[in-house]
């Protein structure tokens, strides 16, 4: 029973369901960020590159071999499938990494910025008035008093 309690206080703290709410929204941004450059980004670069679609560029490492049969249609290798060395899904990746990095860099500096004119403002408001000592109070409440007795 403890530990479920202990769970429980964990999973309720303020911090965890932030974290939380933060890690979908950061998720569908991934999502947002992926489709900007696959869609608007990697088109032009693609063009740049002689009309080649950037996740498609690889390094060949092996060619295809083809099964070898014998005269009865028996199997004597197995075929091959060529060998890609993946290059452009990695920089794809690398690009979809930056940007949202740039991003998330950017919204924290807002973030900041505003955090600092917001404690700017509190500091430029005027302080209220200290508050009448326990002798003021003491004083006032006499000269009240003597000026009812006039």
């Amino acid at each position: 029973m403890g530990f479920l309690k202990e769970f429980k206080d964990f999973a309720l703290k303020g911090n965890v369901v932030d974290m939380a709410v933060g890690i979908i929204i950061g998720g569908a941004f991934k999502d947002i960020v992926t489709k900007l450059v696959d869609n608007i980004i990697m088109p032009p670069v693609g063009c740049l590159l002689g009309d080649k679609n950037f996740k498609d560029l690889a390094v060949k490492l092996q060619d295809a071999n083809p099964a070898e049969l014998d005269a009865n249609g028996a199997v004597i290798t197995e075929a091959q499938p060529e060998v890609l060395l993946k290059y452009g899904e990695f920089l794809q990746q690398c690009i979809d990494f930056a940007i949202i990095a740039l991003s998330v860099f950017v919204m924290v500096k807002v973030i900041n910025r505003l955090a600092n004119i917001r404690k700017q403002e509190e500091a430029a408001a005027p302080a209220p008035a200290p508050a009448p000592s326990n002798e003021e109070v003491l004083l006032t409440e006499i000269r009240d008093l003597l000026k009812d007795k006039k």
